[in-house]
């Protein structure tokens, strides 16, 4: 049976609200997801929460419901509360009404199956949270293998790239490494490496890919350095026609990726 914690002072509510600062996530091995669609698509692809909390009002809804389930049979904890409390543990003012705690998962590169799908992501010290959640959507959408993230990126398993996933991050297996391995894992197989550059006359819609395609999306500021750029079988650019020199790496990447797919 749930258990019920309505107090600020309470130490679990502490503890899980200090999961939004990513020091204490690696600490704990643990990060904060939120939202029935979120939870509902983790729960689907397997993945359930160490800890629960929903909102009372909410307990007679059929995917809360399924959820509370799952967590209990899967030995975790359940606990019903106030909205004030999930607002404390998100960190927003109109909070959704389940938030999940659960353990951090990763993947190494040797464990992902190049063969398995035509498309893959690759980002290179990608800052924005919500520039990530959002390419892991497009992965989602597009089917692809997984999104390997180089370099000193956001923290994929931050509150904000969470939310902006919608629960793709669930989905579409993700990878952390450096440039020298992963290039040394590319290199050990098929793949074609294809970067998005400005620096370049070819123009992405006249170029023939070969799957699996590795879509290669740089620094949103600084783009990819040019050492990368040259390790690249393919260097792509999509054309400008305003006054813009260039589109948001979420959407560049998006952009890409459906070109991509209709070559398919």
């Amino acid at each position: 049976m749930p258990r019920e914690i309505t107090a600020y002072s309470n130490p679990l509510i502490k503890r899980i609200r200090s999961l939004r600062e990513k020091r204490h996530r690696r600490e704990e091995g643990l990060f904060l997801a939120e939202g029935l669609r979120i939870l509902t698509e983790a729960r689907e692809a397997g993945r359930i929460p160490e800890f629960l909390f929903f909102a009372r009002d909410s307990a007679a809804h059929p995917l809360v419901q399924a959820l509370v389930a799952a967590v209990e049979a899967a030995g975790g904890e359940v606990i019903e509360t106030v909205p004030d409390i999930l607002s404390k543990l998100s960190g927003k003012d109109n909070p959704q009404a389940v938030v999940g705690v659960f353990a951090e998962f990763t993947r190494t590169l040797e464990s992902l199956d190049r063969n398995s799908a035509g498309i893959w992501l690759v980002a290179e010290r990608l800052r924005d949270p919500g520039n990530l959640g959002t390419i892991l959507r497009t992965g989602d959408a597009v089917g692809a293998g997984g999104l390997i993230l180089i370099g000193e990126c956001v923290d994929p398993f931050s509150v904000e790239a969470v939310r902006a996933s919608m629960g793709a991050l669930f989905t579409v297996p993700v990878v952390q490494c450096d440039w020298a391995e992963f290039l040394a894992w590319l290199r050990g197989g098929r793949g074609q490496l294809v970067g998005l550059s400005l620096d370049t006359d070819t123009n992405y819609r006249a170029a023939t890919y070969a799957a699996p395609t590795f879509l290669l999306t740089g620094n949103e500021a600084q783009g990819m350095p040019d050492a990368y750029a040259a390790e690249c079988d393919l260097l792509v650019k999509i054309p400008m026609l305003g006054k813009a020199d260039s589109l948001n790496a979420a959407v560049a990447t998006a952009v890409m990726a459906y070109e991509v797919l209709g070559r398919g």
